[in-house]
Formats: C-alpha cells, structure tokens, sequence
C-alpha cells in the first residue's frame, strides 16, 4: 500500500465495493513470526501469502521492485523476516543524478564485464553487481535459516526476468507473484 493513494482508492471505491487493506491481521495463509509485524509492507505479505500457496515451503520471494526485498517463509508456513536492499534502477538513477558525466541508462544483459563505453560498463556494472548482491544474500539466508534443507526460491517484479535469469539459485520466476498473493488473500478474506 502507497499511503499517499489510500485516501484516493478510498474515494473511488466508497459507492462501489468495500476495500480490503492488507494487513497482518488478515487470513493470509501463513503466519506472521516478526517483533512488528503491522511493519510489514503489504507487498511483502502478499508475496509470503503467494508463495506458501503456489510453492513448497520453505521458500525465499525475491521482488525487483523499487527496492529488491527478500521475504522468508519457514517450513511451517511462518513469514519469519526478510531483507531489503536498494532496486536496480534506483541504483542506477542515484549514479545519472548524482554524478557530473554518467548517463541515463536502460537495462538490458551486458555482453562482457569489461565494458567498452561507459553505458557498457554501467550496465557490467549493473547487472553483474545485482546478481553478486542476491546471490550473496540468498547464500546467507539459507546458511541461517535452512542449512541443508531444499528451499524454493521465487523471483518476481518487474527486474526479475533480466537478474534471475543469470542465477541458478532462483528456482522459478513467477512476474506477477504479488497479484496472485492479492488474489489468494482477497479469497481467503
């Protein structure tokens, strides 16, 4: 939820139908294991919501969102806590607004590391980078969480298909994950 457009749903939806907001409190499908769980994004619980249904538990969500988040779902169907880092193109939009000579960049899967203009490198840089970044993350997690066990592990978001591609360590990519969590809590609701 984006609390500055509560208010407008809100309007657009008050002759029409009653709007559920989700929430911790809801039926989810899962339960929630977190000191503060009214913390939790929506989006993340509609991700945990999704994979414990769709998928084998335990299970790792990686968004590619505005930030790139990781939500862990214990083998027992307990949303148990998660990571957040930087998005992709916040990363690269911080370096076109904040330093004198880069560019804007668009996306796309580098030929080499060793770029050969600056846009290559960028992209090298981009890319490459973020799969270093969730590869290490993923690493971790399951070190902490799930050493020795099969875990599932689903990317989704809009940078999904360009990052988890190039990694093994994602077991499926499923780019609209959190609508389907809308859509299964909304049905349990």
């Amino acid at each position: 939820m984006v609390p500055a457009k509560s208010s407008e749903i809100s309007k657009a939806a008050h002759n029409t139908a009653e709007v559920l907001w989700l929430n911790w409190k809801l039926k989810l499908g899962v339960t929630i294991d977190y000191p503060k769980p009214q913390s939790i994004g929506a989006d993340r619980l509609a991700n945990a919501a999704a994979v414990a249904d769709l998928y084998r538990c335990p299970a790792i969500v990686v968004d590619f969102g505005t930030a790139v988040t990781f939500d862990v779902v214990s083998e027992r169907r307990r949303y148990v806590g998660g990571v957040i880092a930087p998005g992709l193109e916040a990363m690269t939009n911080f370096l076109y607004q904040r330093t004198a000579l880069l560019p804007r960049l668009s996306l796309k899967e580098p030929k080499r590391a060793v770029g050969k203009s600056t846009i290559e490198a960028m992209r090298s840089g981009a890319v490459f980078g973020y799969r270093g970044l969730v590869r290490e993350i993923l690493a971790r997690v399951r070190a902490e969480q799930f050493p020795r066990k099969k875990v599932a592990v689903v990317a989704t978001g809009g940078y999904a298909p360009l990052i988890a591609e190039g990694l093994l360590e994602i077991s499926e990519i499923h780019p609209h994950l959190t609508l389907e969590g809308l859509r299964i809590v909304g049905n349990l609701n």
